[in-house]
């Protein structure tokens, strides 16, 4: 058993896009974050870190690092290649902030990492992925789904600051808001929709293609707004119009500290796939 470091995301894919959609929903970050970096063509700094593990000639585990971000993780039935990545990583001279994966995958590479390195592992964030293959449409919220537009911008700027600030608290992703805005307001694999009701009342936007699916995120109301269907209206009708585009699911995902928003989402038809964890690592 082997690491294969990959030098691009087209390589990444070639080697184990195959493996990856096995579990298409559970990898949907590792299949659709290399298929947004090559769709914007331009080369990330510093470079991001692609990996498999082969044994036999067999791919059993993914990994991928786009910095600032954490290390993301496939499934793996098997426990020793979580180990050869860890090795590869510090080879690679990468120290990954923390990492992101499956719930038996995660927790014991912390483990590995904590070893190899003496940083401290803290767990930050339960999350479950759904996946949706028919919307069931809610009912009550009246207005309609509109594309966010430039004239919008400002607006969703602050927006989006609110959703990483009350989704993440102090451990929101190093994401910078009006850089997504812009790439999302011109983007063609990425986009933001706004639920309007004489005037926008929720956001919604997607990003990150797979093979047969994308994920819908994020997805924000403003407290003013709350509790009138906006939000199960405004995903529904994008999650719709995405299945609508030929896309055969849509995917997201949801905190498990917030029963409210996994309740809507099954009521709308989104199932759940698989239950995530992350850590961070912290100098002791």
């Amino acid at each position: 058993m082997h690491v294969v470091r990959c030098e691009s995301p087209q390589a990444f894919l070639g080697r184990a896009e195959a493996f990856l959609l096995a579990d298409e929903a559970c990898h949907n970050l590792l299949l659709g974050v290399p298929a947004i970096l090559m769709a914007r063509g331009a080369k990330p700094a510093p470079p991001p870190y692609f990996a498999v593990v082969v044994d036999a000639g067999e791919v059993v585990a993914a990994a991928m690092m786009t910095p600032p971000h954490q290390l993301v993780l496939s499934r793996t039935e098997r426990p020793r290649a979580l180990g050869l990545i860890a090795q590869d990583l510090l080879t690679a001279k990468m120290m990954p902030p923390g990492v992101h994966g499956p719930v038996p995958v995660s927790e014991p590479f912390a483990g590995v990492w904590q070893t190899l390195t003496g940083q401290r592992c803290e767990q930050i964030r339960d999350s479950r992925i759904y996946r949706l293959g028919r919307v069931s449409p809610p009912a009550g919220a009246p207005g309609r789904l509109r594309p966010a537009a430039e004239a919008d911008r400002s607006m969703l700027i602050s927006w989006v600051q609110a959703f990483f600030a009350e989704a993440f608290g102090g451990h929101a992703p190093p994401a910078n808001p009006e850089e997504l805005v812009d790439r999302r307001l011109g983007g063609s694999t990425e986009g933001l929709y706004l639920w309007d009701d004489e005037g926008p009342r929720a956001l919604a936007g997607y990003t990150g293609p797979t093979p047969h699916g994308i994920r819908v995120g994020p997805v924000y109301t403003p407290p003013g707004h709350r509790n009138r269907g906006y939000a199960s209206a405004c995903v529904a009708a994008l999650s719709q119009l995405l299945l609508d585009r030929g896309y055969g699911f849509c995917f997201l995902y949801t905190d498990l500290a917030n029963p409210t928003s996994n309740r809507i989402y099954r009521q709308i038809g989104y199932e759940p796939v698989c239950d995530v964890v992350e850590y961070r690592f912290l100098s002791r």
